[in-house]
């Protein structure tokens, strides 16, 4: 299966379970599109026949009913107006509610996949993907119910026309099939290339903005506004060209619909074989016909933006899953360190600091081993299995990862704590934050452990940041704690605190550690050193 049909299998799961609400839209439709018909022909009808009538004299006017027509234009008005507000309505309620299903099946799947992978697609990207690419699927729901209206219309119109004659019928029929066809060619002509010009730049954009978005601080600090905006004008004024050229397109192939129905109408009026108000109706039946086919021209333009979308989207659904491999008895196992052929062996419960310059790949090897990348030249294995074998179903119960960049999710200190594991009480996150060296500041906090941290943790200073994820990370109670410079922005006096409280957690829980850290404050929380040389990473 193709990642489009997967993710076309994927909308059609979500509007399934609308199909109650798409069902009564389409009967909604039908019967609006119907009144419509209805109320123009027997309009048109009404007033000829009142006209004549009025024409053959005092006698003619007293013998016709007026009183008939005049309720069933009444009642046609009230079923057309009804059909189409409650079709509206229905026909969007299950659009969105079918798109709020996908978006999480689509979040799923990428935080399913291999992280090494997943990690990959930027922050605007995602956005991007699970945003305006997901809300242009709405019009391959909504237009599920405009086909049956525009058909429901359609036939309509030719019933009525039948009344004229059969060369109004066939006139009506042709001036519909060139409509159909005279959309289906200018549509992809005019918009193909503008739709996608306009979709590819505005991911541009958002992309670029969620970067800049990401580091305001820095951005007003430096005064680096205009050159940003300088930086974001050439795709800003891209974006407006494929707008106009998009509008433009638009106009001209509704212009050639309005034409050609126009066209349509007077023709089935000049074909009329009957009197002239069966003519008017059969008339102003076919122009109701000819505005309800002309609906349909929307879903020929607004099939590019889907097939875009759906192309864009294919990055999400075209990640692989994650690997099951089974993670029973790993715990137990010792863990395989090959560097530059030499092999180093931790036991459940050792700990190690992994040492070596600036650039040497320590972080790279946390990654890897945590199950996150596999770009380490290291060979690591665990019970004998490679490491990058087992990826990262099996590794997520053995190891909790503090990383360098520490990352917040948007919400309070408890909401960040509760990543760690289910289950969580007040009692465990302060006794994680005493270990941490936070208790003392998210005590000082207005709300305390209900402060609403922003973006990022945009409240927190850097050194509070690493703190806070090493407290999600000691939460999380696994058999290894991996920290990747948790120290750095700390005082002397802190660190000081920090490795004797941690030295104290680990005695406690019998826990291995596995820690990166380029200041030796916390050098004597390990019994052993490897070092990683440049020419490893060379290799």
């Amino acid at each position: 299966m193709t990642a489009q049909m997967k993710i076309e299998q994927m909308l059609g799961k979500a509007a399934l379970r609308q199909r109650r609400t798409t069902r009564l839209a389409i009967a909604l439709a039908v019967m609006a599109a119907v009144a419509g018909v209805a109320l123009l022909g027997l309009s048109g009808w009404f007033l000829t026949g009142a006209a004549m009538a009025g024409a053959s004299g005092i006698a003619a006017v007293q013998a016709f009913n007026y009183l008939l027509p005049s309720a069933g234009i009444r009642a046609m008005a009230i079923a057309r107006t009804l059909g189409r507000y409650g079709e509206r309505l229905l026909s969007h309620r299950a659009a969105l509610f079918a798109l709020a299903d996908l978006r999480p099946a689509l979040f799923a799947q990428a935080a399913g996949a291999e992280a090494r992978l997943a990690l990959g697609l930027s922050a605007g990207e995602a956005a991007a993907r699970l945003g305006s690419d997901v809300d242009a699927l709405e019009d391959s729901v909504v237009r599920r119910v405009t086909r049956p209206a525009a058909i429901a219309a359609a036939l309509a119109g030719l019933g009525a026309s039948l009344l004229a004659g059969w060369a109004s019928a066939l006139a009506l029929l042709s001036g519909l099939a060139v409509m159909r066809l005279a959309s289906l060619a200018l549509a992809p002509r005019l918009l193909a290339g503008p739709r996608q010009d306009h979709a590819a730049t505005l991911g541009r954009l958002k992309a670029d903005y969620a970067a800049y978005a990401a580091c305001p601080g820095e951005i007003a600090a430096y005064g680096l506004e205009p050159r940003i905006l300088a930086a974001l004008e050439p795709d800003v004024q891209a974006l407006e060209r494929a707008r106009l050229a998009i509008v433009r397109g638009e106009a001209l192939v509704l212009a050639t619909q309005v034409v050609l129905s126009g066209a349509s109408a007077a023709l089935v009026l000049a074909l009329a074989g009957s009197g002239p108000a069966l003519a008017a109706l059969a008339g102003l039946a076919g122009a109701a016909a000819a505005e309800g086919i002309s609906a349909l021209s929307r879903t020929d333009m607004e099939r590019l933006r889907v097939g875009d979308a759906l192309e864009r989207l294919e990055t999400l659904a075209a990640l692989p899953a994650r690997r099951g491999a089974g993670a029973e008895g790993l715990a137990a196992r010792e863990i395989v360190i090959a560097i530059a052929g030499t092999r180093h062996v931790l036991a459940p419960g050792d700990r190690i600091l992994i040492d070596g310059s600036s650039g040497s790949g320590k972080s790279r090897l946390l990654g890897t081993l945590a199950g996150l990348r596999d770009d380490a030249p290291e060979r690591l294995e665990i019970g004998g299995q490679a490491v990058r074998a087992l990826g990262l179903e099996a590794l997520r119960p053995l190891f909790a990862h503090a990383p360098q960049d520490a990352a917040l999710i948007a919400g309070t200190v408890a909401d960040n704590l509760r990543l760690a594991r289910a289950g969580l009480n007040e009692a465990d996150m302060w006794q994680a934050l005493e270990t941490a060296c936070l208790a003392q500041t998210v005590r000082a906090l207005p709300q305390g452990l209900y402060q609403w941290l922003g973006e990022d943790g945009a409240r927190l200073s850097g050194g509070e940041r690493k703190r806070l994820s090493l407290a999600r990370a000691l939460l999380a109670r696994r058999p290894w704690l991996v920290l990747d410079e948790p120290s750095e922005g700390l005082d002397a006096e802190t660190e000081r605190e920090l490795c004797s409280r941690l030295r104290h957690w680990l005695d406690e829980t019998g826990s291995g550690l596995v820690l990166v850290s380029h200041r030796t404050g916390l050098h004597g929380l390990a019994q052993r050193r490897l070092v990683i040389a440049p020419e490893t990473v060379r290799a």
